[in-house]
């Protein structure tokens, strides 16, 4: 009977593990071979050049501001988008009058693809026939060029992110409000606690694991920022060039398949270092809240 039921498990199990080893742990051997090697798009067979790939992307310029660039662009875009969530999941914690058509509303532009958000927007911010110069223009206020401002086009991106994730935020944050019990907040009406200390005390350290889950997953998807940058600016364009268009340009415009697999270990290495650092938070706070 055992011998039978490890035999079915293993045949149950098995295709999902050889489609896991398949689509996922060649790929990222391979890759790591690849990034060792002077392999290229075309041309002749890779050799092996040892860690010259990565003193290379060390020594060029235009990875260090990509990688600024970059970490700018998660910051910023992640903290907008929990403040704001935040405050969004607060205003439609209770009930009223037309909450389904307002939550539904909002999360439009999450379930719309990034590159279609790019491309919507693109015509939107358009310096000469964008609607929203022509709206500017019929108020009497000047028409930034937001795409092609060397100062506006990375932020223009920036926005444009925080309108099409801050629902996620929002979606996240509506799911920890809903988990406090209400027990907790008719306690602290009868202490007459403030509507500050509550959200201080309450409030704000119940929602915080699911917070951080949140900005976990945000941030390492904000890591891997392309769609918006390839839809609206074009992957080479030096303003708004992230860690992801660099390596798109790095491997199908100048074919080095060999340099641009070892900036793709680097990303990935950069987004594991985040990851772990926010599964330690979470850890740490579902440990604080089980002892309290």
């Amino acid at each position: 009977m055992r011998k039978q039921g490890g035999g079915l498990a293993w045949a149950l199990v098995g295709p999902t593990l050889l489609l896991l080893v398949a689509f996922n742990v060649f790929p990222l051997l391979w890759n790591v071979l690849l990034s060792f090697t002077n392999a290229e798009l075309v041309g002749e067979g890779a050799r092996s050049v040892g860690g010259a790939n990565y003193a290379r992307i060390f020594d060029d310029p235009l990875f260090a501001a990509a990688l600024r660039r970059t970490a700018l662009f998660v910051f910023v875009a992640v903290a907008l988008e929990l403040v704001i969530g935040f405050v969004l999941a607060l205003a439609l914690k209770r009930d009223f009058k037309g909450k389904p058509v307002v939550l539904t509303t909002l999360l439009v532009p999450m379930m719309l693809s990034p590159a279609v958000m790019g491309l919507y927007w693109s015509l939107i911010l358009n310096g000469n026939y964008g609607l929203l110069n022509q709206v500017l223009g019929a108020l009497g206020f000047g028409q930034p060029q937001w795409l092609t401002d060397r100062d506006l086009k990375f932020w223009s991106i920036l926005l444009i992110d925080v309108w099409t994730w801050t629902p996620f935020m929002m979606l996240i944050a509506l799911a920890g409000l809903a988990s406090i019990p209400q027990s907790l907040y008719e306690a602290a009406a009868i202490d007459r606690a403030s509507t500050w200390t509550t959200f201080r005390r309450i409030t704000l350290p119940m929602c915080a694991p699911l917070l951080g889950l949140a900005v976990l997953f945000r941030a390492t998807d904000a890591l891997k920022q392309f769609d918006l940058v390839m839809a609206i600016t074009g992957p080479n364009d030096g303003g708004t060039q992230t860690l992801s268009a660099l390596l798109y340009q790095v491997v199908f415009r100048d074919g080095k398949v060999g340099l641009g697999s070892a900036y793709a270990i680097l990303v990935l290495v950069v987004v594991m270092a985040l990851a772990t650092v926010f599964t330690r938070y979470v850890e740490r706070m579902r440990g604080a809240e089980a002892s309290a």
